[in-house]
């Protein structure tokens, strides 16, 4: 029998793999059930909302758009600097200062 999940269904189980998540620990981290995060694994026509594409990405450290790009399958290290920037930018301001901080002195080596 063909599994009929989709691109995006295959990504998420992967990523969840990869980190070690149980479909009740990732239901958890998204607020999502964990019917509804099976559903998104196995399903052929289950449409996440924008909001839980963005926090299932955020849980994985990965874009929005690796995730929906039905042609790559591998995130790239651009998609993990645009993570990396979208947490930074949400950062109140003196988290950021301390985080320059740790990159001044990285910068130092």
């Amino acid at each position: 029998m063909m599994n009929p999940a989709t691109p995006l269904g295959k990504k998420i189980r992967a990523e969840r793999k990869r980190l070690n998540l149980t479909l009740e620990k990732l239901a958890e981290l998204t607020e999502s059930s964990k019917s509804y995060i099976w559903e998104l694994e196995n399903r052929p026509v289950v449409r996440p909302s924008a909001d839980k594409i963005t926090k299932i990405a955020e849980v994985f450290g990965v874009t929005v758009e690796f995730l929906l790009d039905d042609k790559r399958e591998n995130s790239s290290e651009s998609d993990t600097d645009k993570v990396f920037f979208r947490r930074f930018e949400q950062l109140d301001p003196e988290k950021k200062a301390k985080l320059k901080a740790i990159l001044d002195v990285i910068d130092d080596d």
